[in-house]
């Protein structure tokens, strides 16, 4: 695995703890690394491995609330905020590494962050990734707001992956939360889902999506409403292009794609996008 080392940045409510897997030599490409709800980014050790090999310097935050990060654990009020932070990190980035591009990497809600970032950054970035996203019709948080309480129902780590040991992993990591969500944090989503729907297609902006037609966190049919939205605005000639966009669904895995069995196939997957992102 490649090395890792930690930097801390002064974030909208907080202290937050950004790692860096550095490149080898001058990288090919800055790779920012947006971890999901309840866990940290030190849990895409391997997904930055593979970058790294690939010729990327690799940073990701744990967000506010969340991993090694200041606040109280799981509570976001405004997602915003989390974005703003995410810009700090693509500067700190920036400044480690001036003048090379940048791609960033979403997953489930770190899916809704990066589109957030990207309408609002995107010309600042050479493709963006997402895998599981949590954008366009996801129904959990109305299911939940809709309850006097919310109940205490942590993730299934079987949701996870079909491998057991990364549901095993994660009950056994002590900074993931597996404790209930907080309604703050719920509403925060119901929020950002509607800006992020409202807020505008990516045009140009080279996009990959990555999802687990299993996948009972995040359904399928919800992040596609989502995508759709987000490439609302692609020309007629490039939609077919897939240098612009490219999509993968994979039969019967999970939530985390790049966890799951078939790893190997998402990461070729990945790479060859990105690829064809760098040469054309």
């Amino acid at each position: 695995m490649a090395d890792a080392r930690e930097h801390a940045l002064d974030g909208s409510r907080g202290s937050i703890v950004v790692r860096e897997w550095p490149s080898r030599d001058r990288p090919r490409y800055l790779a920012l690394v947006i971890h999901g709800y309840g866990e940290h980014v030190g849990r895409y050790a391997e997904v930055a491995d593979v970058l790294v090999r690939h010729g990327a310097a690799v940073f990701g935050p744990d967000h506010v609330g969340h991993g090694r990060s200041a606040g109280e654990r799981v509570l976001i009020e405004d997602f915003e905020d989390v974005v703003a932070d995410v810009h700090a990190v693509a500067g700190l980035a920036r400044a480690a590494y001036p003048d090379v591009p940048v791609v960033m990497v979403g997953h489930s809600m770190g899916g809704l962050i990066a589109a957030r970032y990207a309408q609002l950054h995107g010309d600042g970035l050479a493709a963006l990734v997402l895998s599981g996203p949590v954008i366009g019709d996801w129904e959990l948080p109305r299911r939940l707001l809709a309850l006097d309480e919310i109940p205490d129902t942590p993730i299934s780590p079987a949701a996870l992956s079909r491998d057991p040991g990364v549901g095993a992993a994660y009950v056994a990591d002590p900074l993931v939360w597996h404790g209930p969500m907080k309604r703050p944090t719920v509403e925060a989503f119901a929020r950002m889902l509607d800006t992020v729907s409202k807020g505008g297609a990516l045009g140009r902006l080279p996009l990959l999506w990555l999802h687990g037609d299993n996948d009972r966190l995040v359904p399928l049919a919800g992040s596609r409403v989502g995508v759709e939205e987000l490439r609302g605005g692609v020309p007629s000639e490039y939609v077919h292009d897939e240098h612009i966009y490219g999509e993968h669904i994979y039969p019967e895995a999970r939530h985390e794609v790049f966890n799951e069995t078939n790893k190997a196939d998402v990461f070729a997957d990945l790479l060859h996008f990105l690829d064809g992102v760098f040469t054309h």
